[in-house]
């Protein structure tokens, strides 16, 4: 595709860019997006019946065992070509920060450093009374495992539905994109909040706002680009553009 001069150039002299992704660019990985993974003996049931503490207090195996099934899938799956590009594009400037609002850690196995997950990680395990990450627990039948410190049931460390967003990750989020010279929206439909919020806080702040999707959304007309298409074909592309 043909790049803009102008995005390069912006690109190549920016000191602070902020990324956020969202499920589209883990799409292209074939992670599952969150409702698709409605499959086999999933089928019938509906996430929002399956992502709340309430769910999990009513039937902690079923929960636990529907993330367990979500795992597996995660686990099957490999960065691709748009986390590597924006791996490349930290390295280019002085301060850089992803948002996501992924749970599947695919931008830190690419080798992403400075990540804010959103919604969390379903590779990681807390305590659901006290909210601590928990890596090693007593190997047993009990389906969930108990905290090996409280004896309370283990959960994702994933948001579900009502639930406070990791503590201090949104006010740092913000905060770099009230500060930013660059904003990069790739892979998300903008209609999620408070994330969604993001792009228009850096717009105030006149930084460059920069969408990758395959779809318009309602950031679309508010960007000052508009790159449409894959994230793990346009990225690699506007990196190459921007070395040369």
């Amino acid at each position: 595709m043909l790049i803009d001069s102008r995005l390069t150039e912006t690109i190549r002299s920016a000191k602070k860019i902020v990324v956020l992704t969202g499920a589209g660019i883990s799409a292209e990985s074939d992670v599952p997006t969150f409702r698709d993974a409605q499959t086999g003996l999933w089928a019938s049931f509906k996430p929002e019946e399956l992502a709340t503490p309430e769910a999990f207090l009513r039937n902690p195996k079923m929960v636990w065992e529907w993330y367990a099934y979500r795992r597996e899938m995660v686990d099957k799956v490999k960065p691709n070509p748009g986390h590597s590009a924006l791996v490349e594009l930290e390295k280019r400037v002085s301060e850089f920060l992803l948002v996501t609002q992924n749970i599947d850690n695919l931008h830190q196995q690419a080798g992403s450093r400075n990540v804010i997950e959103l919604h969390g990680n379903i590779k990681r395990v807390k305590c659901f009374k006290e909210g601590t990450i928990v890596n090693d627990w007593n190997v047993s039948d009990e389906v969930p495992p108990r905290c090996p410190k409280c004896g309370y049931y283990l959960r994702p460390d994933v948001v579900w539905f009502g639930e406070m967003l990791p503590f201090g990750a949104m006010e740092k989020a913000t905060e770099s994109a009230r500060t930013c010279d660059v904003f990069f929206s790739i892979g998300t439909s903008s209609a999620v909040y408070p994330a969604a919020y993001l792009p228009y806080d850096a717009l105030r702040r006149r930084a460059t706002v920069i969408e990758v999707n395959p779809d318009e959304t309602p950031l679309t007309e508010h960007a000052h680009f508009h790159l449409q298409g894959k994230a793990g074909e346009i990225l690699p592309e506007l990196m190459k553009n921007i070395n040369m």
